[in-house]
């Protein structure tokens, strides 16, 4: 009598009420979250159309200069590149221990390797030294994004993943883009490990 009557509320009702507040923190958070992915994609769009932008403007560059020769009278010289695609065409058979070890160096551990390295007097000096082993050549852009994503691996937690786009590499925290052209584990002292 001096109790006072509580409101019985059916578990049913109770459960449910439970589960809708549920779905809508899930539905919050996941708005959130693409939100954030939204974002991401919106930065990495923009930093395809930049590089896509430089491309075009190089190539601009590159037919003026062209023209400005020809309206000279004189020859447009490209300058020299800063990739080199080099490839081991031969075995160690009677091999000078020197040569050897020069292929290891450049990485040429077996026939049919290839390594991109940058172009300076040590590298070149080098390739003179073992040019009847390997073939190298200075590649375009269309053929190193090819070979990239057909041939292409990195490291990601200790598992060799397939490059096939940027978002591998992003997660591996190496912005990795075509312009740059930096592969060589030598090149990358953050993340020594990361292409295989």
């Amino acid at each position: 009598m001096g109790e006072e009557a509580k409101a019985v509320v059916p578990e049913s009702l109770l459960k449910k009420q439970k589960r809708n507040e549920e779905w809508e923190l899930a539905k919050e958070q996941e708005l959130e979250a693409s939100k954030k992915k939204k974002v991401e994609n919106g930065k990495l769009i923009k930093r395809a159309k930049q590089y896509a932008k430089e491309y075009e403007a190089k190539e601009e560059e590159l037919i003026q200069l062209k023209r400005e020769a020809k309206l000279k009278g004189g020859f447009y010289v490209d300058p020299e590149a800063k990739l080199l695609f080099i490839v081991r065409i031969r075995g160690i058979n009677a091999m000078h221990p020197r040569t050897i070890k020069i292929l290891l160096l450049l990485q040429l551990r077996r026939i049919f390797n290839g390594v991109f390295l940058k172009v300076n007097k040590a590298t070149m000096n080098m390739l003179h030294l073992v040019e009847p082993y390997v073939t190298y050549g200075y590649p375009n852009l269309k053929s190193v994004r090819e070979l990239i994503y057909k041939r292409g691996y990195g490291k990601l937690k200790n598992q060799r993943i397939a490059l096939t786009d940027n978002a591998i590499v992003e997660q591996g925290r190496i912005c990795f883009h075509l312009q740059g052209f930096r592969f060589s584990c030598q090149m990358f002292p953050e993340h020594p490990c990361f292409f295989s």
